[in-house]
């Protein structure tokens, strides 16, 4: 019995994907976007942000709580 390959993981999501594996709203994607803080690429009229943007982006944000 032949198995089907394996694809990869995702490694691009949309705005909605990125607010439901976040938590962080819509206008809030949106204007890190615009702002440069978060990278994203246009597929036609979908707006597609890559899942290392994403890190990068999470990494950049301050931490909350006591300064060390």
């Amino acid at each position: 019995m032949t198995t089907a390959p394996q694809l990869p993981g995702r490694t691009a999501f949309s705005v909605a994907e990125v607010c439901a594996r976040t938590g962080i709203g819509r206008d809030s994607i949106y204007a890190a976007i615009q702002t440069g803080n978060l990278s994203a690429r246009k597929l036609g009229r979908r707006m597609l942000i890559t899942e290392s943007a994403l890190q990068r982006y999470l990494e950049s944000l301050p931490h909350a709580g006591k300064a060390a």
